[in-house]
């Protein structure tokens, strides 16, 4: 317990201080005034902005389409080992790998930009933090995909049987019997996504650094740099605890909005 809350607590009584990491009995405490810094700092919110359009990129797409693939590995179809090899082989890489990988795929002379027509993705303000979201989907179905084709194959086959023999339709049995039985399921994965995508770092720390003009640097890119560039590394904790409150928010929301009607 101590190497959880230990941590915690010191980072939040670091927020409130001019903390000076090579002696810390000499920190100046300064109270609020860390936070109050943070609600007026144009690149805080940069990054938050960033972080959110990140967030509205990648956890829809992939909730949605692992839900989709594993629906559709649990068919009667050939090969459906093959198919599931395929769908988790992403996921065994590292990040460093994947971003490595699609950069070049987005690069100027990479496959993406020569079949798009497009120049350099990593490079364009409007491109490039689409391209960190492709990446990230590749990389992170995996993981969804192998929660929701494991909570597919505990639902009742009687179920189905059921519905087929009311007349219901592929669609009407997704959302009666699927959708609901699947349920705690589908909200695990809805929050450990949003609270992944909040806290990406290595995905635009590798493929382009932030840039460009600042476009893709995201909020715990931007506490990295406050606290091992910059040195602040008290605001660089407020920064981390606003993070935190906004997780356990999101978390929150999620799970009223989702998991509130569950028994």
């Amino acid at each position: 317990m101590g190497f959880l809350f230990g941590p915690l607590l010191l980072g939040f009584y670091m927020s409130f201080h001019d903390w000076q990491p090579l002696a810390p009995l000499q920190s100046e405490f300064i109270g609020l005034e860390n936070y109050r810094t943070l609600l007026s700092d144009p690149r805080f919110w940069q990054s938050l902005g960033n972080t959110v359009w990140f967030v509205v990129l990648t956890v829809p797409t992939i909730v949605v389409l692992s839900l989709l693939l594993a629906l559709g590995v649990n068919r009667e179809v050939k090969g459906k080992w093959l198919l599931r090899t395929i769908f988790f082989s992403p996921y065994v890489l590292t990040v460093s790998v994947a971003a490595l990988l699609w950069a070049d795929l987005f690069s100027g002379t990479g496959l993406v930009p020569y079949y798009t027509g497009t120049s350099n993705w990593l490079t364009s303000e409007a491109l490039a933090m689409p391209a960190i979201a492709i990446t990230t989907v590749w990389w992170q179905l995996a993981f969804n995909f192998v929660i929701l084709t494991a909570a597919r194959q505990n639902v009742p086959e009687r179920l189905y049987e059921a519905a087929k023999l009311d007349g219901a339709s592929s669609w009407r049995m997704m959302r009666d019997v699927t959708i609901p039985q699947l349920q705690n399921p589908l909200l695990f994965v809805v929050i450990t996504t949003f609270v992944g995508s909040f806290q990406v770092f290595g995905q635009p720390y590798i493929m382009t650094d932030g840039g460009p003009a600042f476009s893709t640097n995201t909020i715990v890119m931007y506490l990295y740099q406050t606290a091992f560039t910059g040195h602040e590394f008290g605001y660089a904790a407020a920064i981390g605890y606003v993070l935190f409150m906004i997780l356990i928010a999101v978390s929150a929301i999620n799970f009223y909005y989702l998991g509130g009607s569950s028994e």
